[in-house]
């Protein structure tokens, strides 16, 4: 995310704390807001892509999300 868009994130998490925020300002913050943690949680998603487990056999498995059945995981019990 650019670092004006950060900036004025913050700008107007200042004001709001102060209680200064208009309605437009409101509009603003939560559109800058869903753009910031769309854009977080992209990056963090590909990082953990890149992430790879291994098994005792010494062989990689990619990481897979929380209740993805695996072979011989805890969904085959």
């Amino acid at each position: 995310m650019e670092r004006s868009k950060i900036d004025r994130i913050n700008e107007l998490a200042r004001k709001q704390k102060n209680g200064t925020l208009s309605p437009l300002e409101k509009e603003e913050q939560a559109a800058l807001r869903r753009d910031y943690l769309h854009e977080f949680r992209n990056n963090f998603s590909a990082q953990l892509n890149g992430v790879y487990v291994e098994r005792e056999d010494g062989t990689y498995e990619r990481l897979q999300k929380k209740g993805a059945a695996t072979e011989g995981g805890p969904a085959d019990a």
